[in-house]
């Protein structure tokens, strides 16, 4: 009995033991260094070419010339990459129920900079993904707007605008400039130049839709939703921004704004006008239309003199009230027009533009007497402006050169419109890394100069770097926008950036570092004492800020986007408490703090001090991208079937590998 209870306890201590070691190996969360995963193996090995670093981005130069008084640029990143937005079940301009996949382009989404030329010079510097080649510019003198998609060589991009021609007439004494306003299905806002045929993008819509009209007056453009509940949005010309007023329960092709009464005039795939409150939504009236020979399609809109036209497929008709208060259609012209019009607009000349529905449109102009039409822009034209995208309707903005809002509340020469910071003067631009809308992701192994398992997952920040510019483009502020968003490590790891080239005196303060475990050590103005460069530290442990959080930056003086850099910097984890171990990005160079010599346990598998281990994989990996971490214990060559190729070619393959296009992931696993 003895001898068994003896047994019995063996056994148990050593289930206890087993146990225990399994705790101690069941993940980095727990405990540190990892149980390291064999990446070092034969068939583990990245053959990279000398000098490959595993960037994903690039520094561009952006310098742009413009002699004129004044006008605001927006640059963005462009690609003419469709992304698929899903499917939506709409009816379509034809009264037809269709499902289909929407196709959008994000280029307005990618926002980078923005600003006013300086004594005739707008130059900053950006950071862009590497499968950027172009970037796209867009040109607002007092909301009369041009665009140009520029290329970008040897890291620049050299833009000059010259003057085309203005597309002004004479109007009741004043100048005044036409544009005509598109809107399509896919959601996109654009405007069309009628002098030259030139298109630019303005906005992306909440959804796309068949309709448009303007309010002149307040500069407000109206539009009905193509899918259910049938949304009415508004669009500010000023702000550039979107607004949903009210789900109007109908859709249809044919939307316009009469300026005499303030009302919404909408008709659907039928013989029915409704008059709507443009600021409620609510319906006033509804009429029936009489004598259309065909009811499906077209648009409507007010000539100058309150005369009301409305078209369908079947052509161009006029609208008059009857003694029963229904409205008598008159047909202007021909039955048998080879077109099919969806939308129409008149110009300050009353010229009558109308667009073909189809998916490379046409524009076209009709005498609203005769009938008569000639093809003016698009692939029918036979003058090279092809649109390649639909136009579903059409609405006139004017823009009178004597009738500019030039108010400058603060008095730093940027007016309130273009202004980001209307109320400082010691601001007025931003400028974004990666984008308006978009984060960027730094992504550590802790086990340097070990290998570890290459899940990337140790320390992954997400982040975004806004930089905070006056009226002559000089940066004045950085905020840093960032959070952790995977820490799988079991140390407790620091994480920080070395703004290279900038000394610490040039910094005045720094506000929103979160630092609890007394290792770091910070000058008064909040940088990090001891070091030769500008030193942030973000956190003593990243535990500290997994929620987003905010690290403000102010600089003594302005400062040119050329001479600060960009973000992300040099970024960099500190291991475990130990402020000599820092963790860097391939070939990029430790603080005056760092030492690559600490003290570690195991093999040393980075003997040339670069980053990269001896298999060649690096310890920290940085995407100007939302990145998608592996799960624990996933390599990332498992998780991204391009990495390795990617790696392999020095980054002329796959240059998007971890974008979210067909191929590239292994959602099952990625967290």
């Amino acid at each position: 009995m003895f001898k068994y209870f003896l047994v019995m306890r063996k056994l148990i201590n050593n289930l206890f033991k087993f146990s225990f070691v399994l705790l101690l190996l069941s993940g980095c969360n727990l405990f540190s260094p990892e149980k390291i995963t064999k990446i070092d193996e034969e068939d583990q090995v990245l053959s990279i070419p000398s000098g490959f670093d595993f960037s994903t981005y690039q520094d561009v130069t952006i310098n742009i010339s413009d002699n004129a008084t004044y006008a605001k640029y927006d640059v963005y990143a462009y690609s003419d990459e469709l992304y698929d937005a899903g499917t939506e079940t709409y009816e379509n301009e034809f009264g037809e129920t269709v499902t289909e996949t929407i196709y959008k382009s994000d280029v307005l989404e990618k926002l980078i900079f923005s600003g006013v030329p300086s004594n005739g010079v707008l130059k900053q510097t950006i950071n862009l993904p590497n499968f950027y080649n172009k970037v796209y510019i867009r040109r607002n003198k007092h909301l009369s707007f041009s665009s140009s998609i520029e290329d970008i060589i040897d890291q620049e991009v050299n833009y000059t605008f010259s003057e085309s021609g203005a597309n002004e007439r004479s109007l009741a004494g004043q100048t005044v400039t036409d544009y005509l306003y598109s809107v399509n299905g896919e959601g996109q806002l654009f405007q069309i130049d009628p002098l030259t045929g030139e298109l630019t993008d303005l906005s992306n819509m909440p959804m796309g839709s068949f309709t448009c009209a303007i309010d002149q007056e307040n500069k407000m453009l109206y539009s009905i939703g193509r899918s259910k509940p049938y949304p009415l949005m508004k669009y500010s010309i000023v702000e550039d921004s979107w607004e949903t007023v009210a789900n109007l329960g109908i859709g249809g092709p044919r939307l316009g704004y009469n300026p005499n009464d303030g009302l919404l005039y909408f008709s659907n795939n039928g013989a029915k006008l409704y008059t709507f409150d443009p600021s409620t939504g609510e319906r006033v009236s509804v009429k029936d239309i009489l004598g259309l020979h065909n009811t499906t399609g077209g648009d409507l809109d007010f000539a100058e003199d309150g005369t009301l036209f409305l078209c369908t497929f079947s052509g161009l008709y006029r609208l008059d009230l009857n003694d029963d208060g229904d409205y008598q259609s008159t047909r202007i012209s021909a039955d048998n027009l080879p077109f099919t019009p969806t939308s129409m607009t008149f110009d300050s000349n009353q010229e009558l533009w109308l667009a073909e529905a189809s998916a490379n449109a046409d524009l076209i102009v009709m005498d609203t007497e005769t009938g008569g039409w000639e093809y003016k822009y698009g692939s029918r034209a036979n003058n090279n402006t092809a649109f390649g995208r639909k136009i579903n309707d059409l609405t006139t903005f004017r823009v009178y050169s004597d009738n500019v809002d030039e108010t400058d509340s603060d008095g730093d020469g940027i007016l309130d419109q273009d202004d980001a910071f209307p109320d400082d003067a010691e601001a007025a631009f931003e400028s974004f890394t990666p984008s308006k809308y978009g984060k960027g992701t730094i992504a550590f192994e802790d086990l340097w100069p070990s290998t570890g398992d290459y899940d990337f997952n140790d320390a992954v920040l997400s982040y975004q770097a806004i930089a905070v510019l006056n009226a002559d483009n000089l940066a004045v502020r950085l905020d840093f926008v960032c959070n952790i968003k995977a820490n799988g490590a079991g140390y407790t790891n620091g994480i920080g950036f070395e703004i290279e080239g900038l000394d610490p005196s040039q910094i005045e303060s720094v506000s929103g570092p979160v630092l609890t475990h007394g290792f770091i050590n910070v000058s008064s103005n909040g940088t990090e004492a001891g070091q030769d460069n500008a030193v942030i530290i973000l956190a003593d442990d990243v535990d500290n800020i997994l929620n987003e959080t905010t690290i403000s930056i102010r600089f003594v003086d302005p400062i040119s986007t050329s001479d600060l850099g960009v973000a992300p910097f040099n970024p960099f984890i500190i291991v475990n408490k130990q402020r000599e171990k820092e963790i860097h990005l391939p070939y990029r160079h430790i603080t005056s703090l760092g030492d690559q010599s600490v003290a570690f346990t195991g093999d040393n598998k980075d003997t040339d001090g670069n980053f990269i281990s001896e298999n060649g994989f690096p310890w920290a990996i940085s995407i100007i991208h939302d990145f998608k971490v592996p799960k624990e214990k996933v390599d990332i060559t498992s998780a991204y079937n391009f990495f390795s190729s990617w790696a392999e070619s020095g980054g002329s393959n796959n240059v998007d590998w971890y974008k979210d296009n067909p191929g590239n992931r292994n959602d099952d696993l990625l967290e």
